[in-house]
């Protein structure tokens, strides 16, 4: 019997990737986004291409019961979902003060609040199996303190240490968990941003590379997983030094990005 994966930010990047990889393993398919026009075309693809079952649910992650409405969802097509990833996000960069509440609140409802609803949902029918796995997707940008970018960074951290909680957690319980920690990678997020300069002058990753990485982590059981070698050192060197040097050093990289965006404070 064929394995279901429900991949949330399925539409485009790294969600996309995904779906598409997922699918020519022989897995089915639900498809999650906002966008249900690409979402509907891309369960086309994938049940052409690999003979697959493809569901979309057309869904705003930002809205208060988003987790509970793809659960009921589920519930009514009688699916089981044996792997999750957790793919949608979006971030912010600039001033703080400047950037819009609501555009924040969002934020944090489809990166944090949607991610925790979602895995609360449907980790209990994976541990009732004994068997399944769940992957967030993260930043290296969690590992660190981004000035400009502040609620998106803090954000990312949460899913790392919550991913990583959750691994430690479920250790002989046969559901594994995956925290992925890319660097930029070159999809639709900067655009929604506003700036490519947003990158901060880094190489970007594919979302194959990314995907990739991260389906050989999974099968090894690694926690988290940092993709590209030249992320290896903001990962696990910055954290090492103290917090506010770190702070201070971050304001002066990503200045740049604040002054793309909003007009410079003298």
């Amino acid at each position: 019997m064929a394995k279901t994966a429900l991949v949330t930010g399925a539409s485009s990047g790294i969600g996309a990737e995904f779906a598409r990889r997922l699918a020519g393993t022989g897995h089915d398919l639900v498809l999650v986004a906002r966008t249900r026009p690409r979402l509907d075309a891309l369960a086309d693809e994938l049940t052409a291409r690999h003979g697959v079952r493809a569901e979309v649910i057309g869904q705003d992650l930002a809205a208060p019961d988003a987790g509970a409405l793809v659960a009921g969802e589920l519930a009514a097509r009688g699916l089981a979902v044996d792997l999750l990833v957790n793919s949608a996000g979006f971030g912010t960069a600039g001033r703080f003060e400047r950037i819009a509440a609501e555009r924040e609140h969002d934020e944090l409802m489809v990166n944090v609040v949607a991610l925790v609803d979602l895995t609360h949902a449907l980790l209990p029918g994976m541990l009732a199996r004994g068997s399944g796995a769940v992957v967030n997707i993260g930043s290296t940008a969690g590992f660190t303190i981004s000035p400009y970018f502040a609620t998106y960074a803090a954000s990312k951290t949460f899913v790392l240490n919550f991913g990583l909680a959750l691994w430690s957690e479920l250790r002989g319980s046969g559901v594994k968990v995956l925290t992925v920690a890319p660097g930029p990678v070159d999809t639709p997020f900067f655009d929604a941003i506003g700036s490519r300069k947003a990158a901060i002058g880094a190489k970007m990753s594919t979302p194959g590379q990314v995907v990739t990485a991260a389906l050989r982590a999974l099968e090894r059981d690694r926690g988290y997983v940092v993709p590209g070698r030249g992320n290896i050192g903001l990962a696990h060197l910055m954290p090492r030094r103290p917090r506010k040097l770190i702070a201070l050093i971050g304001r002066r990289v990503t200045r740049e990005v604040a002054d793309d965006l909003t007009p410079a404070i003298p």
